[in-house]
Parts: C-alpha cells; structure tokens; sequence
C-alpha cells in the first residue's frame, strides 16, 4: 500500500481493537460517529461528556488523554448553533471553539495520538465563494458576517492540524462537512439549525392546528444536507484512506432551495397550512454547496437521500417527544 508524505500507509484498515477517542460523542456527529465505529466492528470506543471533563479546560484535557492513550481522535466537540446563536453570541463561538481544538491538538501530540480527524464545517468559506465550493477557496473573500466567528474558529483548527503535521510529521486531517441533520440534532427553536428549527416549528403547527407557519428570510437560499450517518461512515473513510494537509469537503453534492425544504418537512410531518416567509429576518449565505470530487475519488459517496433521511429524523424526534412525556 502507498505512504503518504507522512509515513501513513493509505488503504490500511484501523485495527479494529484501537482505542478511539470520540470527542462530543453525546452530540449530534459524535455519537454517530460512536454508532458507526462499533457496527464496523470498532472495540474499544471512548467518549466523554463535558460535565466529566471540560474540553475547554487545557489541563483537565491532557490528563484525560495521557490516562486514555487513544490511538485514534475524531474531534467532533464543538460549541454549535445557527444563524441567532451565532449572531447573539459570537464570543463564545469563536473562543470555545479555539480553546477545545487547540486543547485537543495540543493532549493528543502529548499522548502520541497517531490518527487525529478535525470536524469543521462548511461556513470556513467565504460568503460569495465560486460554487460548488471546492477546498482551495478557503481564505480568498469574506465570510459571511452571521457566523464569522464560528467559522474563523474552525479555520484556526484546520491550521493547527496543518502546523502539527509540518512542524512534528504528525499524519493528522481535517474535514469540512456540509449541513448536517439526524437523530441526536438539536430542534430548539433558538439554537437549532435550518432544518431541525423547521421540524419543530411545523410538527408544532400541526399539533396546534395553527393556520400558517412563519419561516426566516426569502425561502431562495440553497442548502446542501447531509445525513450524519452517512459523515459517520466518511469519517472512518478518510481515516483510512485519506492523508493530506488540505482540508476535505464531505458533502452530497446536490442542493435545494430552503422553500423546497420547506414543503418537504411540511408534507413529512403533516402540516397542510400555508407557510409564510418573513423577509426582514436575514437569509445567510446564499447558496452553500461543496465540490466533493475529491472525496468521491477516493471511493466514497452517501447513501441516505433526503427524503428518507428527513422521514427517519422526524421519526426520532417523535420517539424523543414520547419519551420525555
């Protein structure tokens, strides 16, 4: 099998007895990522809540990772939100994100990690990037200004696996999911984002018989989503065939305008009112989607479409209802 320029043998399985640290394995990606490594056969998947150790915490980081010695980190800890999160609390956006990657980059070269996998995000480019948005844009334009601070966060992370990989050989990598839903999202209203925020208004709606249903902005944004079952698999791809210092697009490849997603939750979870668009709220960047050439040339592409997907989330969010009753 092929070496990559950092001594990695590209191809080679995980050894499935490895000990992997998922970081936020109790998040939405996290314990998906959780959920695929132990179908794959994975034995010894670590996780950790943070009211057990506080990623944001330099110290309590390092110990954590020089007792667990993991061979492999998936780094899916975050502070996460949308458009209002981020617009009311930029500060915490931007430094608990800095301070859980670097806390996180800095305990696993400590503990010799051998594998490191950082999870950012689509928003690291710019607001008018040439679409479909390929990796090479990072950095050339302005971002847009809603979740700037997240997104310069996340940059931050993909440079400090770039600068671990020149500076100590590290065969560490990063990748930039698009939109991302699934069983474990978050559907409250003032933190969720687009399509959570909109399963929960409509299935409201519809328990209360209310006539219309209000959605932000003008409906003509386009949005790429992505199940996170499916970035769960792409995650154990890349692990295993995948080491560049560049950052990886993880995406469909295919967008919808947020109308269309619109109609679609509201047929899937049975709201037969008029939706409403409230065009003084902000859109967002106007169309986000990836370029995943490079990712599907490495071998990998989804399996779950949006339909299907939306379908089973709504059912999970129902199973969840129930049970909180």
């Amino acid at each position: 099998m092929p070496l990559s320029a950092t001594g990695w043998e590209l191809g080679r399985p995980l050894t499935r007895d490895a000990r992997v640290f998922v970081a936020g394995s109790s998040g939405l990606v996290g314990s998906a990522v959780v959920r695929h490594l132990r179908a794959a056969g994975f034995t010894d998947v670590v996780g950790v809540r943070s009211a057990q150790v506080d990623l944001r915490d330099a110290d309590a980081t390092a110990r954590f990772l020089d007792e667990t010695r993991p061979a492999v980190v998936v780094d899916a800890a975050a502070r996460v939100g949308g458009i209002a999160a981020n617009a009311a609390r930029p500060v915490e956006f931007l430094h608990d994100n800095l301070r859980i990657q670097a806390n996180l980059l800095d305990a696993a070269h400590a503990a010799d990690v051998e594998r490191l996998l950082l999870l950012g995000s689509s928003c690291i480019y710019p607001k008018y990037a040439e679409q479909p948005i390929r990796e090479d844009s990072l950095l050339t334009g302005a971002l847009e200004p809603t979740n700037d601070a997240y997104a310069i966060a996340k940059i931050a992370g993909i440079m400090g696996v770039q600068s671990y990989r020149r500076e100590y050989g590290r065969a560490w990598i990063s990748a930039m999911p698009t939109n991302l839903y699934g069983p474990g999202d978050n559907f409250d209203l003032e933190t969720s984002h687009v399509l959570p925020a909109l399963i929960r208004k409509f299935h409201s709606a519809r328990v209360a018989g209310d006539p219309t249903v209000t959605v932000w902005g003008t409906g003509t944004p386009r949005r790429e989503f992505l199940h996170v079952d499916d970035l769960a698999s792409a995650c154990l791809h890349l692990l295993e065939h995948y080491d560049d210092p560049a950052p990886i697009n993880v995406g469909v490849g295919e967008d919808v305008p947020i109308a269309d997603l619109a109609s679609l939750v509201a047929r899937t979870v049975g709201f037969e009112g008029e939706i409403v668009y409230d065009t003084s709220r902000p859109d967002g960047t106007p169309r986000k989607l990836l370029d995943v050439s490079r990712l599907q040339a490495l071998g990998w592409k989804p399996t779950i479409g949006l339909a299907e997907g939306l379908a089973s989330t709504y059912r999970w969010f129902l199973e969840q209802q129930a049970a909180s009753r």
